[in-house]
């Protein structure tokens, strides 16, 4: 036997056992944390709008960043601007610092300097609301937090500690330490 023929053999041997070691751990390979934490998608200034059963616009998101999680697919945006339109097409504005949407979006989290803005349209009287944090059940036409919350119009402005309106019919509710204070010349 040559030299040639015991290097040929021990290759042929190393060759089959790195095979056999490769095909039995193929199914150990477990994902690191770091591929699990990427994002499936990350959209960088955009602007999606949302259409009703009926074609018309339902919803428009506009924000800076948003990330959609690979593990339980939800999303994270970072400063929505949701714009909701009403029965003349004009928008109520719906801001925050931060917001999450549920995997299949029937339930969206806005925390941080939650503001709603009526239509600047000179129809509607100038509406406004503060809170910190705001949970929005679309399908269920709903709006709540548990948080105070500040409304304010023309010569009226309430505040109170937690809140829910049914966005389809608008009515709200405040529904512990209720305060409101009226001024009529401010409505002018």
């Amino acid at each position: 036997m040559s030299w040639r023929s015991v290097i040929g053999a021990a290759l042929l041997i190393a060759a089959l056992a790195s095979g056999w070691s490769a095909w039995r751990n193929r199914a150990n390979v477990v994902p690191t944390a770091a591929e699990q934490g990427r994002s499936d998608y990350v959209l960088g200034d955009f602007e999606i709008i949302s259409l009703g059963k009926d074609g018309k616009e339902s919803m428009t998101l506009r924000a800076p960043s948003m990330e959609r999680s690979r593990v339980d697919e939800t999303s994270t945006i970072t400063k929505p601007l949701f714009l909701l339109p009403d029965a003349a097409g004009n928008h109520w504005q719906l801001r925050a610092d931060t917001g999450w949407v549920s995997a299949k979006g029937e339930e969206v989290r806005l925390r941080g300097n939650v503001s709603g803005d009526s239509p600047t349209d000179g129809k509607t009287p100038p509406t406004t609301f503060r809170t910190a944090e705001l949970d929005v059940l679309p399908k269920q036409d709903l709006a709540r937090t548990d948080g105070l919350v500040t409304m304010t119009r023309p010569g009226l402005v309430q505040s109170g500690v937690g809140f829910q309106t049914n966005l389809k019919n608008k009515q709200y509710s405040l529904h512990s330490q209720v305060k409101t204070r009226y001024e009529p010349n401010a409505a002018r």
